[in-house]
């Protein structure tokens, strides 16, 4: 019986690979497609759920420019990319390129891909958000 166990325990393992080399898409990487770019630049950037931010987007980039004013870039940048992920919630690409801009500003050291491809980003953005959550205008 030793033996038997053995194949069997092989079996198993075998089987056990192949269901975990399936690979399965998230939402996001669906709505992209091959489009390898606009996913990476979105899964760093948008919300999945930014009704669950309990911010406006209007008070985030206040909060962005009373820090930048007061000389604390760190806050400031984090509290510009609430915005910008919140910008992209509403579909506003000029505000998307405006807050990302001044996180680059606030963070050399850190670059923002989706000053690249703004609008692009913004219209796959929209797509999941449709999707999968109720857009507010």
């Amino acid at each position: 019986m030793g033996l038997l166990d053995r194949f069997r325990k092989e079996r198993q393992e075998e089987e056990r690979v192949i269901v975990e080399s399936e690979i399965s898409l998230t939402e996001l990487e669906q709505i992209c497609g091959s489009d390898r770019e606009t996913y990476e630049i979105l899964s760093n950037t948008m919300f999945l759920d930014p009704r669950k931010i309990n911010i406006s987007m209007k008070a985030a980039s206040e909060k962005a420019r009373k820090n930048e004013k007061a000389k604390d870039f760190t806050r400031a940048k984090m509290w510009y990319e609430i915005a910008g992920g919140l910008a992209i919630y509403k579909g506003d690409a000029k505000r998307v390129t405006e807050y990302f801009s001044k996180c680059e500003e606030n963070s050399p050291e850190k670059k923002y891909p989706i000053l690249k491809k703004p609008e692009k980003a913004v219209v796959k953005a929209q797509e999941y958000y449709k999707k999968y959550l109720e857009v507010e205008s």
